[in-house]
């Protein structure tokens, strides 16, 4: 089936730029993040374990190394006494080898949990894309209608690079910090109770620090990534319509439009970098302090005898070590945020209502459906204040070819939206062969369609893959007969690798008439039982325009054809035509009847000969 692309939202428009909704289901987003990390839990138990250990072979270090420290200065003090004996040089090699070999199983710990932590947290963010891709799919047209492109890619690109980042980096750094900061107080203990509570006094003064930071950056880390999301909307709508900016002199009013969002942007981002980046200076300042406090302490009770030097020694290392996970733990802190505020906007989309089949009764491939189709009292709005098919009632035979005529507005391209059930209706039924739609799969449905639209959608790939898009099991002769068809191989030979040419990203390689043929083309490969075409001849030359139409004459032998047009001249040989206004069928009749009624239908197309004076 070939696909048309929505109409691109003007960049100026409200839509372009809609607010997204502020997340505030915290724990509902860490619960749902938990179930991403549920298949990982081995590895992250081994993540845990590693970090444990290579955290304990990093915590005995500073006791062991005290050992060396106390001979080194016994070995001084024997020597200044006189004694016979000195400073052991062997016994504190013995210890610095050791103290080596310690810390060569930390780093050796440390490494292979990152590899696996990494290893999880790029699994999860590949989970989460594939979710979020499978979510698009599922989605209803009129959740692309109300929220920007850019948005939803920001959420597929620059939060779930976030959520990957943080993840990889907080929990191996919290496993670790906590570790350190049990297995440190269990070693300041062992040396000296008292000093230990001194240490243990930074504690409530580095917590009430962090959690008013905290406090203070959270809403400044959601809008961060909230404001991100609308620059790279207008960011991505500016891109794919710069010839119309361009066109229309619009380059200050996109810039204007770029810099109010980029500023707000800017200031979140800065106030949530700022109070994030207080904590540092913040916390070194505390612990700075409490290491002078021991410095005193310990030097009151070593002159006292109570401890050794080695031990005081080891006690500020302690201090220092004890400080530094708290620190980190703050770090962690502005990480699990930021890893917070993009999973809630990940899992607020993923979280969107879904496309519901309900009463699925039949399969397209067991049935002989042969493209009778009956609108019965239809009655459908975009929104529910907002009618814009009021009561639709049309019969249309097997093979027969319809033109839907009407003024901008009426209700044409609708229809078929609701023909293939884009959208579903209000009230009323749509049949095809006495057989209600709504009975069928969305996608088994549209299996029978085969749909042309003004606006062509052409991917980066060969012409050929973009022809054989109508059906992906098609070999290289069908599709190329498919193209002769649809008047496409002329020139198609006339490009540079001919059939294997590349389209670039925004198809801009090629001219819009010749797009307009290759979905034609794709359409014809398809083969469909019903044949939609909105306004599909409108990008091509008047004379490509006849040797297309013939080729569609061809094509809608034997099927059940919509055609929607503006140019009246184009829908003569119709076997019915269907005049809407305003959301009702008006007039309906073969070309001669309604000319000959002398109605809305002639008025419509006399007026497209009318001289202008």
């Amino acid at each position: 089936m070939s696909e048309g692309k929505q109409p691109r939202r003007h960049p100026g428009s409200p839509m372009g730029r809609m607010q997204v909704e502020k997340a505030k289901d915290f724990k509902g987003s860490l619960k749902k993040l938990a179930s991403y990390l549920n298949p990982f839990k081995w590895y992250l138990f081994l993540v845990a374990i590693l970090a444990i250990a290579g955290s304990v072979f990093s915590i005995v270090g500073p006791k062991i190394l005290a050992k060396a420290t106390d001979e080194l200065a016994e070995g001084i003090k024997n020597m200044m006494l006189g004694a016979d004996s000195g400073i052991d040089f062997n016994y504190i090699g013995k210890i610095i080898l050791l103290l080596i070999g310690l810390y060569v199983l930390s780093a050796a710990f440390m490494y292979i949990q990152g590899y696996f932590m990494s290893n999880v947290a790029t699994s999860v963010s590949y989970n989460l894309r594939n979710s979020i891709m499978q979510k698009m799919n599922r989605l209803p047209f009129r959740y692309f209608q109300k929220n920007s492109q850019g948005d939803v890619l920001s959420r597929i690109t620059n939060d779930v690079d976030l959520l990957e980042q943080s993840l990889s980096q907080s929990i191996t750094q919290f496993l670790t910090s906590v570790a350190s900061i049990v297995g440190v107080f269990i070693m300041m203990l062992t040396i000296s109770w008292k000093l230990t509570l001194i240490a243990l006094g930074m504690i409530p003064v580095s917590m009430i620090l962090i959690i008013g930071v905290v406090k203070l950056s959270q809403k400044h880390f959601n809008n961060q990534q909230k404001y991100l999301g609308r620059v790279n909307g207008h960011v991505e709508e500016m891109y794919g319509g710069h010839v119309v900016i361009k066109a229309f002199n619009g380059e200050n009013q996109a810039v204007q439009d770029f810099e109010k969002e980029n500023e707000k942007l800017a200031l979140n981002a800065r106030k949530a970098e700022f109070l994030s980046g207080l904590m540092m200076p913040v916390m070194g300042f505390v612990g700075n302090l409490g290491y002078v406090v021991v410095c005193i302490v310990g030097a009151s009770m070593a002159s006292n005898g109570k401890i050794t030097i080695g031990d005081i020694q080891a006690f500020i290392q302690y201090v220092r070590n004890f400080t530094q996970p708290i620190t980190q733990l703050s770090n962690i802190s502005n990480q699990f945020q930021r890893m917070v505020a993009a999973a809630e906007r990940i899992f607020e989309f993923l979280n969107e209502e879904e496309e519901k089949e309900e009463n699925v009764k039949y399969r397209v491939k067991d049935l002989p459906i042969q493209g009778n189709i009956r609108f019965e009292h239809v009655k459908f709005g975009y929104h529910p204040d907002q009618v814009v098919i009021k009561d639709f009632t049309a019969e249309i035979k097997a093979g027969q070819k319809v033109a839907i005529v009407g003024p901008t507005g009426a209700g044409k391209t609708t229809m078929v939206k609701l023909l293939m059930r884009f959208y579903d209706i209000k009230e009323g039924a749509i049949y095809i062969d006495n057989y209600n739609i709504n009975n069928f799969s969305r996608q088994d449905l549209r299996t029978l369609f085969g749909m042309v639209l003004q606006d062509t959608w052409l991917y980066n790939g060969t012409i050929l893959d973009n022809i054989r898009y109508g059906k992906i099991d098609a070999t290289d002769e069908e599709v190329m007969e498919a193209a002769k068809m649809a008047q496409v191989d002329h020139f198609v030979k006339t490009l540079p690798n001919s059939y294997h040419m590349e389209l670039n990203e925004e198809t801009s390689n090629i001219s819009q008439g010749q797009k307009q043929l290759l979905t034609i083309a794709r359409a014809i490969l398809s083969d469909p039982k019903i044949l939609i075409l909105d306004e599909a001849t409108s990008s091509v030359d008047t004379r490509t325009e006849v040797l297309i139409q013939k080729a569609m004459d061809k094509l809608m032998e034997g099927r059940t054809s919509f055609i929607i047009a503006h140019r009246l001249s184009t829908i003569k040989n119709a076997d019915l035509i269907l005049c809407m206004k305003d959301g009702d069928i008006v007039e309906q009749g073969t070309h001669e009847e309604l000319l000959a009624k002398g109605g809305f239908y002639a008025n419509l197309y006399n007026s497209q000969f009318d001289k202008v004076s």
